[in-house]
């Protein structure tokens, strides 16, 4: 089953994550699988991209940053 947290943007299936740190604050992280490619491959994952007060802009700013990442590799 697909976590409903999980979109395809631009050939990759992107699923933005959050981790509560023990401040109460919010690490942001990422998964990235090319669509079409063997697992190991094509899987990148991110973590702590940045920190956040709340769950919602981490996972906010794991989706953008997911976007801009795919763009800008061509």
């Amino acid at each position: 089953m697909q976590d409903k947290r999980t979109q395809q943007y631009n050939g990759y299936a992107v699923q933005p994550s959050a981790h509560r740190l023990p401040d109460g604050s919010f690490s942001s992280n990422l998964l990235l699988e090319r669509t079409g490619s063997s697992r190991a491959e094509g899987r990148y994952q991110f973590y702590s991209l940045d920190y956040f007060p709340s769950e919602v802009q981490a996972l906010q700013h794991s989706a953008r940053w997911a976007r801009h990442w795919v763009d800008t590799r061509g």
